[in-house]
């Protein structure tokens, strides 16, 4: 047992550097980044087979890019007399049709994994069979900032009680990393943590620290753990204040580490539980069935260079402390200072280190939580554009590899995408009021479309909702279904999810474009959900919120309406859903709609027909 200060809360420091390393800069690296060459070395099997995965993926995004541009081009006019806005039209298109088709091969693979086992993916079988030794100690840290006390004990607690029946739960010491400014809910803490020490005794090394200086936000408080405790271990598993992970799970993660010196970081996929509000539980179910295929097509086609998602997950500390501390972004605006999306570049600089990041898709035991309404989901959203933004910036660093920029570059356009659509839209509905004649044949005229238009959006729209399609047949095909209430149950729910996301996704169409312009132009903008526990939101909350953008909805539809009368009808799938976004995000943040649901069988999931222990205590 180490020496411990003086308030006993923590073990004695041992301190090791973990220092930044300036960045190159943009146009720098671009520079760098086009006369640098890599050595020869020989590859592994699995980069290899990663390499032609990621050819073939991108050679399909090109192809269905491509076809679906000639497919736009042929339905313009010959004599236009708004030819720039046809040139942009189609631009849009080809991007934005080249973001959806990338989604849609992913989620491909991901149903073929199901059906076909990868080979190359790190075995949790082989792993089992990994003899851990006394060296491979690890550090399970939480770091947390003024979160609701209660329920962050409480899935602590049900962590440290599943570790304990692991047989090396003698390597393990977990830690408290506090970031909470909040006076009294500092003492709140305090008192929970002696309380969960007392309960579990001598049986778990727990400890807690409370930070004075609070500088790079959670990147910043793991890097003070490291600079502090790091060299007391060989990994450290990072949670969230809402995650929740078995000590098998856990465990298995260090044998996986063990079984693979150069992995750097091994990234569980964590199940969304525990919410029961509407809203929440449309997000778990989504997660669970469709969310299923994106996460294994990404782990199929990223291999041992995949994301990091900040949490539930494993990583080799020395490394981390060694090539892993964050530097400020240079410069003024919304886009320089400190590194607010951390894990999508640690990831990064692990790789450019010579270790491997690896995501495990089915590794079970790893949980956390959703936001409880559509206004929390948006305020995590904020803070995600802005870091996913600023991530863009360091896409040209030296020594960086390909797929490590396909991330930040995709991080981004995960964001950039929304303010896509909506200029497409605009652009498509100025030339439909424009140009309002049609040619050609057309199997719905009332929509002012020509056959082949209708053609390539039924196209569009059939890779927007395939996955989920294929997500039903891979858990029926599977004999999974009972797990989410039969097979009827479970396709309802997939039609019912799939309806309420599509009413949801002009909202945060529009929300994701403020983000973006905020970002970019550093304009404040404020988008806090209402500061108290209860997850309902009330409704002069969400008029007061979306208020503005109901205006301006209902102004351009009527707009619109007196221009044109049958050109509303392309208005209304995103006018409607922004019209009532107040009464949708209300009704979706009741936890008795959610619980009457679910009590009907829909939305179900595994974890809520079948709660594991760890979920019970942690709820409890």
């Amino acid at each position: 047992m180490k020496n411990h200060d003086s308030n006993g809360l923590t073990p004695g420091i041992r301190r090791g550097s973990m220092a930044p390393r300036p960045w190159t800069g943009f146009w720098k690296g671009f520079v760098l980044m086009l006369t640098e060459n890599e050595e020869p070395s020989i590859s592994p099997s699995w980069m290899r087979a990663a390499s032609r995965r990621r050819m073939f993926l991108l050679l399909l995004v090109i192809i269905s890019a491509v076809m679906a541009g000639r497919l736009l081009v042929y339905t313009q006019p010959e004599n236009s007399a708004y030819p720039l806005l046809h040139y942009i039209q189609v631009a849009l298109f080809v991007l934005l049709f080249g973001w959806v088709a990338a989604g849609f091969v992913t989620a491909l693979m991901g149903f073929w994994v199901q059906w076909r086992p990868d080979p190359h993916a790190l075995s949790i079988s082989a792993a089992r069979r990994q003899i851990l030794s006394k060296e491979a100690r690890t550090a399970i840290v939480m770091p947390i900032c003024n979160e609701p006390v209660g329920p962050v004990f409480s899935g602590l607690r049900a962590t440290c009680e599943s570790l304990l029946t692991s047989e090396a739960s003698g390597l393990f010491d977990v830690f408290v990393l506090s970031d909470t400014y909040n006076a009294s809910m500092q003492e709140q803490e305090l008192e929970a943590f002696h309380a969960l020490r007392q309960q579990m005794g001598d049986r778990c090394r727990l400890y807690y620290r409370l930070r004075k200086r609070r500088v790079h936000r959670k990147a910043g408080n793991v890097a003070d753990f490291c600079r502090r405790w790091g060299k007391d271990y060989r990994y450290m598993v990072v949670l969230d204040a809402d995650s929740v992970m078995t000590g098998e799970s856990v465990t298995m993660l260090v044998r996986l580490m063990e079984a693979h010196p150069k992995a750097g970081i091994i990234q569980t996929a964590p199940r969304a539980c525990g919410v029961q509000t509407l809203h929440a539980r449309i997000q778990q179910f989504a997660g669970r069935v469709t969310g299923r295929l994106f996460t294994s097509g990404m782990q199929y086609w990223q291999l041992g260079e995949s994301h990091y998602w900040g949490h539930n997950a494993i990583i080799r500390v020395e490394p981390f402390m060694k090539h892993c501390a964050l530097a400020r972004l240079p410069g003024k605006g919304g886009l320089s200072g400190e590194i607010l999306s951390h894990d999508f570049v640690e990831a990064a600089l692990m790789r450019r280190a010579g270790y491997h990041t690896w995501l495990v898709s089915d590794l079970g035991g790893s949980y956390e939580q959703q936001p409880s309404n559509l206004m929390e989901e948006m305020q995590r959203d904020r803070r995600w554009c802005q870091g996913n933004l600023m991530n863009f910036r360091l896409i040209t660093e030296p020594g960086i590899q390909p797929v490590h920029r396909a991330m930040l570059f995709t991080g981004a356009m995960a964001y950039v995408s929304a303010p896509l659509w909506l200029a497409f839209l605009l652009v498509s509905l100025s030339l439909g009021l424009l140009e309002p004649h049609v040619s050609g044949s057309s199997l719905f005229p009332w929509l002012g479309m020509s056959y082949m238009l209708e053609i390539l959006w039924a196209f569009t729209l059939t890779l927007l909702f395939l996955p989920r399609i294929l997500a039903v047949i891979a858990i029926m095909g599977l004999g999974e279904q009972a797990a989410y209430g039969g097979s009827l149950a479970l396709i309802k729910s997939a039609l019912m999810e799939a309806f309420l996301s599509a009413l949801q996704a002009p909202i945060r169409m529009v929300a994701h474009t403020l983000f973006v312009v905020t970002a970019l132009t550093g304009i404040g903008l404020e988008w806090k959900s209402p500061m108290r526990e209860a997850t309902s939101i009330l409704w002069r909350d969400a008029l007061q919120r979306f208020m503005p953008v109901m205006a301006v909805a209902s102004s351009a539809m009527l707009a619109t309406f007196y221009a044109r009368h049958d050109a509303l009808l392309w208005l209304l799938p995103v006018g409607l859903p922004l019209l009532l976004a107040a009464p949708l995000t209300v009704l979706t943040s009741e936890s008795r709609w959610g619980l009457m649901l679910r009590y009907r069988l829909w939305l179900l999931t595994p974890e809520e027909r079948i709660p594991p222990a760890v979920l019970v205590r942690a709820w409890a």
